[in-house]
């Protein structure tokens, strides 16, 4: 009879055991829901405010270096201006770049050579 008995021990369905979780009552539903709401919405703050300093970042490089250009060009016209207050340096500039000769002087043009 042992035999038996073990057989339909092992063939006896098994008890289901009873879950110890509580199940969600309406309103602690819906504020589960309105708080992943709400953490979805920060979240989508949270990555515009990213992007948002993102691109102002790369605003401020563009326009870092816009200013850099106009402060090398700014440099470059006062040292221009100042050379143009001499008055050697004009006759000599207009002189070279305007054909321009002293009295009693003559300009002689001279074939570029192709070598140099």
């Amino acid at each position: 009879m042992s035999e038996t008995q073990t057989v339909k021990k092992k063939t006896a369905p098994k008890q289901k055991k009873k879950s110890t979780r509580r199940k969600l009552t309406p309103f602690t539903r819906l504020i589960c829901i309105v708080v992943i709401l709400f953490s979805m919405y920060l979240l989508y703050r949270v990555a515009a405010e990213v992007y948002t300093t993102i691109t102002l970042k790369r605003q401020l490089l563009e326009v870092e270096e816009k200013y850099q250009q106009v402060l090398d060009e700014n440099e470059y016209l006062t040292r221009e201006r100042e050379k143009l207050e001499d008055p050697d340096y004009v006759a000599s500039y207009a002189r070279g770049n305007y054909m321009l000769s002293k009295d009693d002087e003559q300009i002689f043009y001279l074939p570029e050579d192709e070598d140099r």
